[in-house]
């Protein structure tokens, strides 16, 4: 008789054959990513304000910036991301869309004039929240590579479901990372702005993921496997910032701005990809939960299911910005940043020994990365209209060209006076491979992933 036996196990280790979720190394690149979210005005511009200064969120790119608004101003912003996920694997196209809302940016700028006959003639005070990435998202992906990783029954060892028919794989992903910065700028005789701050990031990620196989043995009988993983990180963080730009003259201005590394001091996991042995917190025994149960018995077995918790530390690249901006008087701007991250310097605490080959993998595997933003903006009476292009490196060292990321913003901006209201468009698509089989000994293809992500933005500033 043909018979269909089931398993079910979640189970084990970012390092087995098995896992599909990321692991220490990828989510050190994850925690380091920037969406460079921001005003309406920001986002259409791509975000390239190093040396322009002025708009809240051009505080987080060059503190110094602030100083140059004339004007105390206070802006919120409200987001709209859309993206839609494409995944190729073994001649099957499955495309997901997922869509969300949220408040990306709150803050703003106090400028105050100097009280003195003092060669600093004007002074800000700034403080901004502002979304730095959306980790919500889900894709899927069906086809058959041929081959079965699990194949073998609980119950039935000496049988082996060695033909594989078909593997389905489907990822969620959620949470989010954000900033709240606060800082301080001046500027010496209208010419030279200077600024420091502070940023305090905070961040909460959690991802499920589920594997299905179906596999046949040479009898024809089949086996439908399961396996799901489940966790969650959460942790804050310290990092500083500080820079300047110069005024050269009323139509050009260069800016440089550095900011140092993050400093996550206690990082949260909880998840059931290993358990600890309580003798020593730095390794485990791998343990998991199983269910079993066969269409031709009446058998239904069940292990609790047993998540585990550990706390480390993160240290997150710096990067150096350089900036530079042409002022064509009232009628228009076009400016440029270009941006150096080093993403080997990521590191777990170095004097922890479950860490040490994850640090290795940093500086043998990621490497620095240059990304170039550039906006223009051009004015028509009350009426603005903006544009800018994005260019961002994979810090991966084995990447494609195609994993970079590109894309372009446009917007529109109007002033009612003492209110503004903006409006922008951004676009970016990147490729990049996901292995369902962390392995190297499993010789089955990633998934070819395309990614491409809109957000469409709405800001309301009000000037005093």
């Amino acid at each position: 008789m043909k018979r269909i036996l089931t398993f079910a196990i979640i189970i084990a280790s970012t390092y087995t054959a098995y896992s599909q979720s990321l692991g220490y190394n990828d989510l050190g690149i994850l925690f380091s990513k920037d969406d460079n979210y921001g005003t309406a005005r920001f986002e259409a511009m791509s975000g390239a304000f190093g040396a322009l200064g002025g708009d809240i969120s051009s505080f987080g790119i060059n503190p110094a910036g602030s100083a140059v608004a004339i004007k105390s101003t206070f802006g919120v912003t409200l987001g709209n991301r859309n993206t839609t996920y494409t995944a190729k694997y073994y001649g099957n196209t499955t495309e997901t869309e997922d869509d969300f809302f949220n408040i990306t940016q709150a803050g703003g700028i106090l400028s105050f004039d100097s009280a003195h006959n003092s060669d600093w003639n004007r002074f800000a005070l700034t403080f901004n929240y502002r979304l730095k990435s959306d980790f919500e998202g889900l894709f899927s992906s069906q086809g058959n590579s041929g081959q079965a990783l699990f194949n073998e029954h609980p119950d039935d060892i000496t049988n082996q479901f060695n033909n594989g028919q078909e593997q389905r794989f489907l990822n969620s992903t959620y949470g989010e990372s954000s900033i709240f910065e606060m800082g301080f700028s001046a500027v010496h005789l209208n010419k030279l702005y200077a600024g420091a701050s502070i940023k305090f990031h905070n961040f909460s990620f959690g991802q499920v993921t589920k594997l299905y196989e179906t596999n046949e043995d040479d009898s024809n009988n089949t086996l439908n496997a399961f396996n799901v993983q489940d966790s969650y990180f959460e942790g804050s963080g310290v990092s500083f910032s500080a820079g300047f730009i110069y005024k050269v003259n009323q139509s050009f201005r260069f800016g440089l701005a550095y900011e140092t590394p993050t400093w996550y001091n206690e990082v949260f996991e909880d998840s059931n990809l290993n358990v600890f042995d309580p003798n020593d917190s730095r390794y485990d025994d791998w343990v998991g939960y199983t269910e079993i149960s066969a269409t031709n018995q009446d058998t239904d077995v069940n292990s609790g299911e047993e998540f585990h918790s550990n706390i480390f530390r993160l240290r997150t690249p710096s990067k150096l910005t350089a900036s530079a901006a042409f002022v064509f008087g009232k009628q228009g701007l076009i400016s440029a940043d270009y941006t150096y991250k080093d993403y080997s310097g990521t590191k777990y605490r170095e004097n922890d020994p479950f860490f040490i080959e994850t640090n290795q993998n940093f500086d043998n595997d990621f490497k620095g990365t240059h990304s170039l933003n550039i906006g223009t903006e051009w004015r028509f009476d009350k009426m603005s209209v903006r544009g800018g292009y994005h260019y961002e490196q994979t810090p991966y060292k084995n990447a494609l060209d195609d994993d970079n990321i590109s894309g372009f913003s446009l917007g529109l901006g109007y002033n009612f006076g003492n209110v503004k209201f903006d409006l922008s468009y951004t676009n970016s698509e990147n490729n990049s491979p996901y292995h369902i089989y962390n392995s190297p000994a499993v010789n089955v293809n990633p998934i070819e992933l395309t990614t491409d992500t809109s957000r469409i933005s709405g800001t309301i500033t009000f000037s005093l």
